[in-house]
């Protein structure tokens, strides 16, 4: 399967400006291409199609004055961006179809310049590198230092330099693992576990573990406010502005790498100790426009649930989800009787049937991995996820490592 590791850039003030070339120049290829295939829409005519626009929004516009500055970024990095308009339709026809999953997909839209993120690709073509001494040696922008954590698995297909609203660089690379070489990595075990995701508690285990949640959004509520509140209060199109945004998106950022962190830790720990997992396939996006939204979001259990899912991929383990509808809260796991629904405030409760003393908690994880179990045992195999898509793994480190970094 296909991975993401991310390390984080720390470019020189000239490799800022040439990022920064290069950032506007992808983007004005993207929107050339928007515009171009909403003009064909317009007049009733056919998509031109990806290497009519390559001729026209690259080829020949570098040698017009209007679009002679193309010529000063690499020219990979545009043919990219075209690519990404051209994935960014076929989903948008997929979705108006039926043929993709998920939510619907809107038009491609145009970019701006004052968005928070911006991206740029470079694939094999752009002959990009990675030095000696670590540094990444990116055409026409140079050796940009990067803080590495860990050493690449194997040789990377394409690097993606991300600039995020904090202002901070990375480096994604994609990588092909080996699916052998993951699993030896997992010891053996037979074990398997059940997970309820709460407010209360992050995550109860059907072992009895409980999991308090970190909170990191409350924690850091009172900052956020008091930088927001000064970011309110400048005027609009200052450089102080500037400064006071610069600030919110930092401090949001910290909430949310702590919040990955903390994530990732717990994940690949649940993976390591149990061949299988059961988890409830929780209707997030309904739980959010609740009273409870604040605490839904700061929680993250889709975040969570997802590094699970591809993780049990990539380690050979088991991860099955089980219907959002199961009563596993009613439901006495002693001796399965329903004692009907309970309003949250209700802890503990006695089963009316076998007279068991419950932790709502504990008992609903037991109940998971319950069902779960019924699950495994109803085809007679392992149920595990499908394909996952390349995750972003954020890392960070101290100093190069003395090896070069691709294997």
């Amino acid at each position: 399967m296909q991975l993401r590791y991310a390390f984080r850039l720390y470019p020189q003030p000239s490799q800022r400006l040439a990022l920064a070339r290069a950032f506007g120049c992808a983007r004005v290829v993207y929107n050339d291409a928007v515009r171009a295939r909403e003009d064909a829409r317009r007049a009733g005519a056919a998509f031109p199609a990806a290497g009519v626009l390559s001729q026209k929004l690259i080829t020949q516009a570098k040698r017009t004055p209007g679009r002679s500055w193309l010529g000063e970024v690499c020219a990979v990095v545009l043919q990219q961006s075209l690519r990404d308009a051209e994935a960014a339709y076929k989903n948008f026809f997929a979705s108006l179809k039926g043929e993709r999953k998920g939510a619907k997909t809107g038009a491609p839209r145009f970019k701006s310049r004052k968005d928070s993120r911006q991206s740029i690709r470079f694939t094999a073509n752009a002959r990009w590198s990675i030095t000696d001494s670590g540094r990444l040696n990116l055409p026409k922008i140079g050796a940009v230092k990067v803080k590495w954590s860990r050493t690449l698995p194997a040789q990377p297909s394409s690097v993606t330099v991300i600039k995020d609203a904090a202002g901070r660089y990375f480096a994604s690379f994609v990588i092909d693992t080996d699916p052998a070489v993951d699993a030896a990595r997992m010891p053996d075990t037979d074990q398997s576990v059940g997970i309820d995701l709460g407010l209360t508690h992050f995550a109860v285990l059907s072992d009895g573990t409980k999991i308090d949640s970190p909170r990191f959004l409350r924690r850091a509520e009172k900052k956020l406010k008091r930088a927001q509140r000064e970011l309110s209060r400048k005027q609009k199109g200052s450089k102080n502005r500037e400064k006071a945004r610069l600030k919110v998106a930092r401090a949001h950022a910290k909430v949310a790498d702590a919040r990955r962190e903390f994530h990732h830790q717990l994940s690949t720990r649940l993976i390591r100790e149990n061949q299988a997992i059961g988890v409830e396939d929780l209707a997030v996006k309904a739980l959010a426009r609740t009273r409870l939204a604040k605490s839904v979001h700061d929680a993250g259990w889709a975040q969570f649930v997802a590094m699970l899912e591809y993780k049990a991929v990539r380690y050979g383990r088991a991860l099955v989800k089980i219907g959002r509808f199961e009563p596993t809260s009613q439901t006495c796991s002693a001796c399965g009787v329903k004692g009907g629904p309970k309003p949250l405030h209700i802890r503990e409760w006695t089963c009316p049937a076998c007279g068991t003393v419950h932790d709502r908690d504990h008992n609903a994880a037991k109940n998971v991995k319950t069902a779960a179990g019924l699950a495994v045992a109803a085809c007679g195999a392992q149920v595990g996820p499908g394909l996952v898509p390349a995750q972003r793994e954020e890392t960070g480190s101290h100093g190069f490592p003395p090896a070069p970094r691709a294997a």
